[in-house]
């Protein structure tokens, strides 16, 4: 057993810094994304601050509660994001996927390997140059009220945004063209993650449904655990609980992407999208 890991680790190891050196050669994509994020958060402090004027709380959230919710959130994105639909599609549509169906190497587990190198790369040219503009130019506090499951709750967002992304590039096994219906879910998820607006906002019968689907546990759930509290559809969950919850969903949603994977399988017949 513990040989197999050991073995898993050095797999992870190699793939992740392939990828990295591979992306590395476009990290002026990634400096783009500096200013894009900054941007992001300057829009949302002009807005909210006109919201927020005469009111201590909107939400259940107070204005400074707000901005680090926004704040948090951008950088849970540089963290976390992910093209794994994309990535898999376009090789199921172009033939190539066969290159992997032929190795003893699960390509969920290579597609993994892959995210991690690549959000390495976004650690250290995106989330980092970032957070200091937050910290040092908007004067924000970055220090999360428990540290160790904040990580912990990232960790997850990031196992969880693979998955989801994976199982919706496996529809390509169906589909000949994927796009429309990416667009669509990728939409969806936008609204009920809470990446465009905290998810307390919505009505209470919304809140309840985005309780019992993945997406809040990909932005919501880490930016509320950065935080240090958690409210959604009238319940209030301690932390632990709710990072539990995120765990959960982590083992859900490999569930699924492994049974679609096998079913996407059968139909696959290497001749291309």
């Amino acid at each position: 057993m513990v040989n197999y890991i050991i073995h898993k680790i050095k797999i992870i190891r190699a793939v992740a810094i392939v990828t990295y050196k591979e992306w590395s050669a476009y990290r002026t994509h990634s400096m783009v994304s500096i200013l894009v994020g900054p941007l992001f958060f300057v829009v949302q402090m002009v807005i909210w601050n006109a919201v927020y004027s005469g009111k201590e709380t909107i939400g259940g959230l107070t204005l400074q509660m707000m901005l680090g919710y926004y704040s948090i959130s951008i950088l849970i994105n540089y963290l976390v994001m992910d093209f794994a639909d994309w990535n898999l599609q376009m090789l199921i549509h172009t033939g190539k996927y066969i290159t992997f169906a032929l190795r003893p190497l699960h390509h969920r587990f290579f597609a993994l390997s892959q995210k991690i190198g690549h959000r390495i790369l976004g650690l250290i040219f995106e989330f980092i140059p970032v957070l200091l503009i937050l910290t040092v130019v908007f004067k924000l506090n970055m220090i999360p009220d428990s540290l160790l499951w904040f990580i912990l709750s990232v960790v997850f967002s990031f196992l969880i945004t693979f998955y989801v992304n994976y199982s919706i590039g496996i529809l390509g096994f169906w589909l000949t063209k994927t796009a429309g219906i990416r667009s669509a879910v990728k939409l969806i998820i936008a609204l009920s993650s809470g990446s465009l607006i905290p998810l307390s906002f919505f009505p209470v019968w919304c809140q309840s449904l985005f309780f019992f689907l993945p997406f809040q546990h990909t932005v919501y759930v880490p930016s509320m655990v950065f935080i240090g509290r958690y409210d959604l559809a009238g319940m209030t969950l301690p932390i632990p609980v709710i990072v539990g919850i995120q765990g959960i969903f982590v083992i859900l949603m490999f569930v699924l992407s492994e049974v679609l994977y096998r079913f996407g399988n059968r139909r696959f017949t290497a001749v291309g999208g």
